[in-house]
C-alpha cells in the first residue's frame, strides 16, 4: 500500500525544503556542550514533501527514493515526524483528531542539510493547518527547539541568519534566490563526530559591514569570504567528501561549498541552465551518487 502512496495523494500538503548552510561559522561552545554558531541560510525548492488526512487512527507511511531507509514503525524512537505530532497535540490545549501522515522523502538521510528538521518542521506546519490550531510563536518555538536546533530554522524556511545554537534567527527578507546543484555520495557523516575532531572552536564570527549586501552579486562576494568550519573535520572522516568537492568544482561554479556537516556540497552557478547542464555533466561521471539541481527561496520583503 505505502509503495503506491504520494504526498500528493492526500488532502493537504505540505513542502519541507532542504536547508543549506551557505557558510556555518563555528565560534565557540557553551558549557552544556553544545557548540555556538554562526550561519547564513537559505532553503531549496527541491526537498520532501508530506501529506496529510484525517484518519480513523494515526498512520505513517513512506515513499520516494530515501523513503526505504527509514523506519515505518509508529514506534520508531527517532522519527522527527512523529515526535512533532505528539508535541504539537499536547501542545494544542484541546483534542486533535488522528491523522494519516504520509512522508515523500527526496532528501538523503544524515546529509547536512537538515532532511529530518525539515520533515518535523513541515509537520508542525501542516498539522496546524489540519487542526486548524492558532498557537502563540513562542510556543511554536519552543515545541521546534525541543525537536532540534534545526527545527526553528526549517519552521521558517526562509533565507535566514542564526546563532547561538540556532534558536536566535535574523530573517533576511531581501536576499537573492541562487541556482544551485546539490551533491551527495550516500555516504552518512556523524555530526558529532565531526564536531569532536574541529582542531578549534573559539573560530572568527560571521560578520558583515554596517550594511547588509542588497544585490546578487554583493551576496556572492560576500559568500566567497565565509566558510564553514566544519569541512576540514569532515574531509578527514570522510574522503569522498573531497572527491565530490572536486567534481562539483569541475563544473566550474561561481562557490563550491559543503553544507552543514556533511556529506552534501553544493555549487552556486550563474543561472539555472548552467546548473543543469553541470546536473547532467556529474550524473554521468558517477550515477550512483545523489546530484540535484535546484534554486534557492528568495527572502519575502
Amino acid at each position: 500500500m505505502n509503495a503506491i502512496l504520494a504526498a500528493g495523494d492526500f488532502d493537504l500538503t505540505e513542502e519541507a525544503p532542504a536547508k543549506i548552510n551557505l557558510a556555518l561559522h563555528v565560534t565557540g561552545r557553551r558549557a552544556d556542550g553544545y557548540h555556538l554558531l554562526d550561519m547564513l541560510v537559505s532553503f531549496t525548492r527541491h526537498g520532501d514533501r508530506l501529506g496529510f488526512r484525517a484518519s480513523e487512527h494515526d498512520a505513517f507511511s513512506l515513499s520516494g527514493r530515501f523513503g526505504p531507509l527509514l523506519a515505518v514503525d509508529a514506534e520508531a524512537g527517532d522519527n522527527l515526524v512523529l515526535k512533532a505530532r505528539d508535541l504539537l497535540r499536547q501542545a494544542a490545549g484541546r483534542e486533535t483528531p488522528a491523522v494519516h501522515i504520509h512522508l515523500e522523502k527526496n532528501l538523503p538521510i544524515a546529509s547536512g542539510i537538515g532532511g529530518g528538521s525539515a520533515d518535523a518542521a513541515a509537520t508542525l506546519r501542516g498539522l496546524m493547518r489540519l487542526w486548524r490550531l492558532s498557537l502563540p510563536q513562542e510556543t511554536m518555538k519552543t515545541i521546534a527547539l525541543k525537536l532540534g536546533a534545526d527545527v526553528p530554522m526549517c519552521l521558517a524556511s526562509q533565507p535566514l541568519v542564526a546563532r547561538g545554537i540556532g534558536e536566535a534567527i535574523e530573517l533576511l527578507p531581501a536576499f537573492p534566490a541562487f541556482s544551485l546543484v546539490l551533491g551527495n555520495p550516500l555516504v552518512g557523516v556523524s555530526t558529532p563526530d565531526v564536531f569532536r575532531q574541529l582542531s578549534r572552536k573559539d573560530n572568527p564570527p560571521l560578520l558583515f559591514s554596517s550594511q547588509l549586501p542588497q544585490r546578487q552579486s554583493e551576496w556572492i562576494d560576500t559568500i566567497k569570504t565565509l566558510r564553514n568550519d566544519l569541512e576540514p573535520p569532515a574531509r578527514s572522516i570522510c574522503a569522498e567528501i573531497s572527491v565530490l568537492s572536486g567534481l562539483i568544482e569541475s563544473q566550474s561554479p561561481i562557490v563550491t561549498r559543503m553544507s552543514g556537516s556533511g556529506a552534501t556540497c553544493f555549487g552556486i552557478f550563474a543561472d539555472l541552465a548552467q546548473a543543469t547542464e553541470a546536473a547532467a555533466s556529474l550524473h554521468r561521471q558517477r550515477p550512483d551518487w545523489y546530484f540535484q539541481v535546484t534554486e534557492t527561496i528568495a527572502g519575502e520583503v
